[in-house]
């Protein structure tokens, strides 16, 4: 595959691609707006994947405790199984200790989370919520009005209304979110991270289909003009394919780590100072994770898109073939999106493993929870054999797509170019 005519072209594309004004533009560009990124509205999908959920719910007194059991019994939720609790009464002191021994269950998720209601809610409706995935929205948002009535219940109870008594009314529920981690301690944890997953869907959405699109034009127009037949006199159209990918998704993958550098910055030196509920909690393996999961991600699609700028001859006349292509990126752009609000839901662990959609929705999912490192093997393994099962069939249509000029080809010649022999 790789000879010195290969080389040859990559060359050319790199040339091309590194010294182009757009390229440079973009990639100075993209840091700075980074910075005032304030992230997209999420796309709620009506899976919300809080099924079998169980939780501890955990007080300082028993009469408090007795209320929460009245009132959440009932809910229909609960009722049908989706949820399960268990009802404490424990003082602050012993919390810890008692979190030291759920941690396994915890982590294996057995046990979904512990809410913990000290005295203090009576006042100021500050809970906290420890668990493995602990802004988890769904779950929150789903118990937030239940817990806010027997917080309020309890408070006026013998109690003449005031001023103060009318502000806690209105104030909503609170909830501190704690990580519970297999090799840390337990922390509060804030909403950095979720920054950081809105930014690699975006960056990672926004890169696919930017360069993707800019090498299917490069394609149509070199066979439009005719050059791609000078360059088959050189090489041959296997070898020009690779060269073609090869050489957009080098410089893609710079610009991304470019695109990087002010999260670097921030993680990892003491350049910025952040809010402690805004600090970026990632380590350097995973954005490299990120970056080798971009290299074979672009590799991917480049080989889709390429082959349908092979077949068509105008912008329009791609729209056709593009679209399906598109659809790859757009509904695990969605997923990814949508773990904002519940980063454990079934369709976005299946998702980051599955052919096409890992190279999106992984790199979200990390940001938001733990992921097993044998689930990040198997989604580079996945990607890869992806590659392997979808080139030989796209190099086969950009064979002869890439010297075919005239009338639009129909899918059905295009599926007849697959059983053409060489």
């Amino acid at each position: 595959m790789f000879n010195y005519r290969t080389l040859g072209i990559l060359k050319r594309e790199l040339r091309e691609k590194l010294l182009s004004k757009t390229f440079i533009i973009l990639t100075l560009a993209i840091p700075a707006l980074m910075f005032v990124f304030i992230g997209a509205q999420t796309l709620l999908m009506s899976y919300e994947g809080d099924e079998n959920t169980t939780l501890e719910l955990i007080t300082e007194s028993n009469e408090l405790t007795n209320s929460f059991q009245k009132e959440l019994a009932e809910l229909p939720f609960i009722k049908t199984g989706y949820y399960s609790f268990k009802y404490l009464t424990m003082p602050r002191d012993e919390l810890s200790s008692y979190l030291d021994e759920r941690k396994p269950d915890l982590l294996n998720e057995t046990l979904s989370g512990i809410i913990f209601i000290p005295y203090s809610a009576l006042e100021n409706k500050e809970i906290e919520y420890y668990s493995k995935v602990p802004k988890n929205l769904t779950v929150t948002q789903k118990l937030s009005q239940y817990i806010n009535k027997v917080l309020v219940s309890n408070y006026f109870s013998g109690k003449e209304l005031s001023q103060d008594d009318l502000s806690f009314a209105r104030k909503g529920v609170d909830y501190k979110g704690f990580k519970i981690s297999k090799d840390q301690e337990i922390e509060e944890e804030g909403f950095g991270n979720l920054v950081l997953s809105y930014l690699f869907t975006f960056l990672l959405y926004f890169s696919l289909v930017m360069i993707g699109q800019m090498t299917m034009q490069s394609v149509m127009e070199e066979k439009n003009s005719k050059v791609v037949e000078v360059l088959l006199s050189s090489v041959s159209a296997k070898e020009l394919m690779t060269g073609k990918i090869f050489g957009a998704s080098i410089p893609g993958v710079l610009q991304m780590a470019v695109w990087l550098l002010p999260i670097v910055f921030v993680a990892f030196t003491s350049w910025f100072t952040l809010p402690s509920d805004i600090s970026f909690n990632i380590s350097a393996g995973q954005l490299l994770y990120l970056l080798l999961n971009f290299f074979i991600g672009l590799v991917t699609f480049l080989g889709l898109f390429v082959m349908v700028g092979s077949i068509f001859e105008t912008a329009q006349e791609a729209q056709s073939g593009m679209w399906p292509i598109l659809m790859l990126i757009i509904f695990p752009f969605f997923i990814a999106m949508s773990m904002a609000k519940n980063p454990g839901n079934p369709i976005a662990q299946i998702a980051s493993m599955f052919p096409f959609a890992s190279i999106i929705v992984m790199p979200a999912r990390m940001t938001l929870t733990d992921v097993p490192v044998w689930q990040f093997v198997l989604s580079i393994i996945i990607s890869i054999a992806t590659i392997i099962a979808i080139f030989p069939l796209a190099g086969k249509i950009f064979r002869v797509g890439i010297l075919r000029t005239g009338k639009k080809p129909s899918w059905g010649e295009v599926i007849k170019w697959l059983k053409y022999k060489y």
